[in-house]
């Protein structure tokens, strides 16, 4: 059976709620989610929205205020070229001898992650990874209080990286525990997304044709299952000046879930195509936001593509496959949208 025919033979089920989305509002430009909440899909409109003003710091997906303290836009910029420099120094080490990634994903990949790019840090710092901090808020707080509030903190060194530096520097409980706290804020979202992303892209398409590109996977991945599959934008008096369909106390929930497949912009949209990425730019795509709109692209773009390329390069030599006899792949409706669980095998 040829590669894109085992691709096809599994399902991918939606939770209900993206379900009844796809079903129901796919072509739709601006349609009416909540009493107070609208919903844009249409890619004119959304780009109006999100070119009319910045994302407020409650709106900035990543760098929220942290437990009521407001994250400047320097000191996020300043945290983003510190974990994007520790992830620069972690590519240009050599790779771990005999590397095992099968298993079950995004599980692995992201442990993978954590000790690549954060294996020399201390435990209380990584630890911090832990995906089942995703259980609650109150539960990743409690873990960086107590770490913040132990004997023996970890002290500056050579070889922490900078994300950990910068916690090792920090004076004070109430400084200790922000430091970790943007540990966990910067660090962790790159290991989740792009574990999620080859996750989504091995159940979507694999077992790949030799000849295709790990940036065309990695592209038409994020079309079809778009980790950051919506953006919120607050009621704010730019909006129904944008569109007459939007009322001044109405939030706006844009959804790349529907763009990304809206047949008006795509060939064959619900098909998993990497070759269509051939002559198109991502960049200038319409309808395509897997990181946000030009006006205020996501930080972690320039992570993202480079570590998840490595972990396509490492599966696609390794001999593993997709276990054939999972034939059923959910999406569970959470903030980082993804296939729950991939099994990776040794072929057979």
């Amino acid at each position: 059976m040829p590669p894109s025919s085992l691709a096809r033979a599994r399902t991918t089920v939606f939770a209900p709620r993206l379900a009844a989305l796809i079903g129901d509002r796919l072509g739709q430009d601006v349609f009416r989610l909540e009493p107070d909440t609208i919903g844009v899909a249409g890619h004119e409109v959304a780009d109006r929205i999100l070119a009319a003003r910045r994302a407020t710091e409650t709106e900035r997906p990543t760098f929220k205020p942290l437990h009521g303290r407001s994250i400047t836009r320097t000191e996020a910029s300043t945290v983003t070229r510190t974990i994007g420099n520790d992830v620069r120094e972690a590519l240009a080490r050599p790779l771990p001898e005999d590397v095992d990634l099968a298993g079950p994903w995004p599980l692995t990949g992201h442990l993978f992650l954590r000790d690549l790019i954060l294996g020399q840090d201390p435990y209380r710092l990584r630890v911090l990874m832990s995906r089942n901090l995703e259980l609650t808020p109150k539960l990743t707080w409690s873990v960086i209080a107590v770490g913040a509030a132990l004997p023996g903190r970890p002290r500056p060194d050579a070889r922490l990286t900078g994300l950990a530096d910068r916690a090792a520097r920090a004076r004070g409980y109430q400084e200790r525990r922000y430091a970790m706290g943007m540990y966990r804020r910067a660090a962790a979202p790159v290991c989740f997304t792009v574990s999620t992303l080859v996750a989504n892209a091995l159940w979507l398409g694999a077992p790949f044709d030799d000849g295709m590109s790990h940036r065309n996977i990695i592209l038409e991945s994020l079309r079809l299952l778009p980790p950051s599959w919506n953006i919120l934008r607050n009621a704010s008096p730019e909006y129904p000046a944008v569109d007459g369909r939007i009322g001044e106390r109405d939030d706006v929930l844009l959804l790349p879930l529907l763009s990304h497949r809206d047949p008006a912009l795509w060939d064959d949209p619900h098909i998993f195509r990497p070759e269509r990425w051939d002559g198109l730019d991502p960049d200038n795509t319409p309808g395509y936001l897997p990181f946000g709109h030009a006006s205020e692209r996501c930080w972690g773009r320039h992570m993202v593509m480079p570590l998840a390329e490595l972990l396509l390069d490492l599966i696609r030599r390794s001999g593993l496959v997709v276990d054939p006899d999972q034939r059923v792949g959910r999406v569970p409706l959470l903030g980082l949208l993804g296939v729950e669980e991939v099994r990776l095998t040794r072929s057979r």
